[in-house]
């Protein structure tokens, strides 16, 4: 019974991306605790704003009260000023309660969006509270896997499309190599036209070195039949 005592890890893996005109963020689906999978379908990119949001990684609890604190005083903050605020404010609030509190959160934090002063922005926000404006930025455990191939792929003044189709490439490579990275990608789309959010099944995703095919579970193929009748 030790084990349930240990500490658990938290696995994710999310990303943000700056293209011409915007940002995109994504991520994987996947909650775990330790080995066991808590949640299969969670949505780990929160909502801060009209015109920023949040990717989350670490603790699942930690980064949800943190960005519901955030979305209380950049909810307050548009009430006193009567217009939106930056995505610079709203990472630099993300990084003063990660900071002031960094001895008891276990989070890692990605902001993007987009406002009428500076365009599209990403900020890393990693456990400690430190602040980094990046062109793009990864995290969670999934990230390990995903640097170099950024480092390759990642280039100045990408178009919506190209940002989309490397944000749910790079989720899918972690999900194949990241045991605690899974289920589906959710992306977000945040630019001058408002916001875009796609969704992209686990089936749909492209399979790479030595994953094996998705198949129906064993409860999919018993409820799409019918159970024949018992004959005396």
């Amino acid at each position: 019974m030790e084990h349930l005592n240990q500490p658990h890890s938290m696995g994710t893996t999310i990303i943000g991306v700056t293209y011409n005109g915007g940002v995109v963020l994504g991520a994987d689906s996947r909650t775990s605790t330790g080995v066991y999978v808590a949640n299969r379908a969670s949505d780990k990119i929160t909502q801060l704003t009209d015109n920023v949001y949040l990717c989350r990684s670490g603790s699942a609890a930690d980064s949800q009260v943190l960005s519901d604190y955030v979305r209380y005083y950049l909810h307050q903050h548009t009430i006193q000023l009567g217009q939106p605020a930056t995505v610079k404010v709203a990472a630099n609030l993300v990084r003063l309660i990660s900071y002031n509190n960094k001895n008891m959160l276990q989070t890692g934090l990605i902001v993007g969006g987009w406002d009428k002063y500076e365009g599209g922005k990403i900020y890393g926000v990693p456990l400690g509270g430190t602040i980094l404006e990046q062109p793009f930025a990864i995290g969670g455990s999934g990230s390990s896997y995903l640097y170099g191939f950024f480092d390759q792929e990642w280039k100045e003044g990408m178009t919506k499309d190209e940002a989309e189709k490397l944000v749910v490439k790079a989720v899918s490579l972690a999900i194949a190599r990241d045991g605690a990275s899974g289920g589906v990608v959710r992306t977000v789309t945040i630019n001058s036209e408002g916001v875009t959010k796609n969704f992209y099944p686990g089936d749909t995703l492209p399979l790479w070195h030595e994953e094996l095919e998705p198949h129906n579970s064993l409860l999919d193929i018993l409820s799409s039949s019918s159970p024949e009748p018992m004959v005396s």
